[in-house]
């Protein structure tokens, strides 16, 4: 599978499909109605909102990963958590929205191979494309914790943007000939387990900040 992400006609297809994307969700206000009108946030998705009820404490971090930037996203949220826990105690929450190219590190080794992720997201393991999710978990003899599972386990809230699942898993059905639906709902099935799907990273990000989380571009 050629690469989706590094030359400019793979740039115009994905906004292409983010355009198409975003064209089959607009909505038509009533004849009448403002089109400022907003929603009272209890129209939200229940579960969406019980995931976002999860951030408490003094301390909020909400990292923005839009790129794999080599792990440092699965990294740099334990780096926070060590360092505020001995600098400033307290309840802390960290959350890591995975974004655009990002969403890579919230999918599972399943999906890495099927798909060939490493590939897609120019992402080694060594020196060929990784077949697997090299970010889930990461060894390191000095700093341990580190990888999208091992935060989960710690508390660490990570969602992963709806809108790049669709576009990415629609591009990738696309090289291989096969139903973009099926594709998008296998990719969903393969997100690493805990993984919370938000309606868009940009939501996400936006969202987190509102309920008092600080911002971080984690890359």
């Amino acid at each position: 599978m050629k690469e989706m992400l590094n030359t400019p006609t793979a740039r115009r297809g994905f906004l292409g499909r983010m355009a198409a994307f975003a064209a089959s969700m607009t909505l038509v206000a009533p004849s009448g109605l403002a089109a400022e009108t907003t929603h009272p946030e209890s129209s939200a998705d229940p579960a969406l909102e019980a995931w976002f009820g999860r951030i408490k404490g003094k301390h909020r971090i909400v990292f923005d990963a839009s790129a794999p930037n080599s792990g440092m996203p699965a990294i740099w949220p334990r780096v926070y958590l060590n360092s505020m826990a001995a600098t400033y105690p307290g309840e802390t929450t960290a959350v890591v929205i995975f974004r655009h190219a990002g969403l890579a590190l919230a999918l599972g080794d399943a999906v890495w191979s099927k798909y060939h992720l490493g590939e897609t997201f120019n992402v080694k393991d060594g020196a060929t494309a990784a077949m697997r999710n090299p970010y889930a978990t990461i060894p390191n003899p000095g700093l341990s914790g580190l990888g999208v599972s091992e935060l989960m386990k710690s508390g660490v809230l990570v969602g992963a943007c709806d809108v790049a699942l669709t576009v990415y898993s629609s591009g990738a059905a696309q090289k291989m000939g096969m139903d973009p639906a099926a594709v998008k709902a296998e990719w969903v099935a393969g997100l690493l387990p805990g993984v919370q799907v938000v309606p868009s990273g940009v939501l996400g990000v936006a969202h987190a900040q509102e309920l008092g989380c600080a911002y971080c571009f984690a890359g």
